[in-house]
């Protein structure tokens, strides 16, 4: 069977390239899939991330004003269509533009859309109220188009309800990246951040509950991995309280083995992957209660603990909770080694698969 990801792009650092990246290789290798990979402007770029050899990566270019970029953009896929002649198209493209594929494609396979981020992406506050109303209209377009699809799949059972007028609605969770045998020993002095540094990720948040932390805990340290284009990070004031930016990390295993604790400080997520990541390395989380993927993921006072979202005293509190429990630290990062298998690639992949045998039977 042939499948055909289209998405924007492979090269980056973000979570749904490395998704895509084990997903694909997986399909490719393990279940015989014939995987191809459609990109935009990405022809002499190489992945961030490793794909198999047996996945088939394409690009083409598109540029210019708005008709010619919608113009270049229909028929480059069309034309890569033509050429491979899918049984199934799975567009990975959280913008609007590939909502609209199914209707001007002209193909005879099978369309899934993948939703790897929440809505809450495009409602941050102070947007003003003509921002606030074409955001709105966007989101009813992409409902009444999400319609075309054979299957519309989201992260979590909380992603759900943001599109409850669809009734082609299926919950596929993101698969691990890694499973190592060994786990972090949980007793370096080192709290772990990834992801862009963003408004979303909340990290201007997680600095002010930090600086609460180190009042306590001088003799601990705060990384933060991911890009970033915000003024926050741009102080001495961060170092004199531990606090350590790097950007995006391709062995980001290593530094979660050198780690005791995750915090993921987010004001609302598609799913949470870095949770995930963390917990196959042995590391207990802490996260904010966001929209949507932590209570998925972090079963509370077992294997993690949840915040309420924005609470920065709390978070605060929790981090110094697991500080200065060792023992409470160290069962909760085996409890979390042990729960998180559940998002092995294997049985993630598994689904997928029984998912395109029943849409193409």
């Amino acid at each position: 069977m042939k499948l055909l990801y289209i998405t924007n792009g492979i090269t980056g650092p973000g979570g749904l390239e490395r998704v895509l990246s084990v997903k694909a290789s997986l399909l490719a290798d393990d279940f015989d899939y014939e995987v191809n990979i459609l990109t935009l402007n990405e022809m002499d770029k190489e992945s961030f991330y490793t794909f198999s050899t047996n996945v088939s990566l394409h690009s083409f270019p598109v540029f210019g004003n708005p008709v010619q970029y919608f113009s270049q953009y229909k028929n480059g896929i069309q034309k890569i269509v033509n050429q491979i002649q899918p049984d199934i198209i799975l567009v990975c493209d959280d913008g609007l533009k590939g909502f609209f594929l199914p209707r001007l494609i002209r193909t005879t396979a099978k369309w899934i859309y993948e939703r790897h981020v929440s809505k809450l992406i495009a409602a941050r506050i102070g947007q003003g109220l003509i921002k606030s109303l074409l955001t709105r209209g966007k989101w009813f377009l992409m409902e009444k188009l999400g319609q075309d699809f054979s299957r519309f799949i989201v992260l979590t059972e909380g992603n759900i309800n943001e599109w409850k007028s669809l009734t082609n609605l299926e919950v596929i969770p993101n698969p691990l990246s890694f499973y190592p045998t060994e786990s972090s020993s949980l007793t370096q002095k080192t709290v772990i951040c990834v992801g862009k540094i963003s408004y979303q990720k909340g990290q201007d948040v997680l600095v002010k509950a930090w600086n609460l932390v180190w009042n306590k805990h001088p003799d601990w340290k705060l990384e933060l991995y991911g890009t970033s284009n915000e003024n926050f990070l741009n102080t001495e004031d961060l170092k004199r309280i531990n606090v350590y930016h790097f950007p995006p990390e391709i062995n980001i295993l290593e530094k979660y083995l050198n780690s005791s604790i995750y915090v993921m400080s987010s004001r609302f997520e598609g799913f949470g992957m870095v949770l995930i990541e963390a917990m196959a390395c042995g590391v207990p989380c802490i996260s904010f209660d966001c929209n949507y993927g932590p209570s998925d993921i972090i079963e509370n006072n077992e294997d993690g603990l949840l915040v309420e979202k924005g609470e920065i005293d709390a978070l605060a509190n929790h981090i110094n909770q697991l500080i200065e429990r060792e023992e409470l630290r160290k069962t909760m990062g085996k409890k979390a080694k042990v729960n998180v298998r559940r998002f092995a690639p294997a049985v993630i992949v598994s689904q997928w698969d029984q998912l395109f045998k029943e849409i193409t039977a």
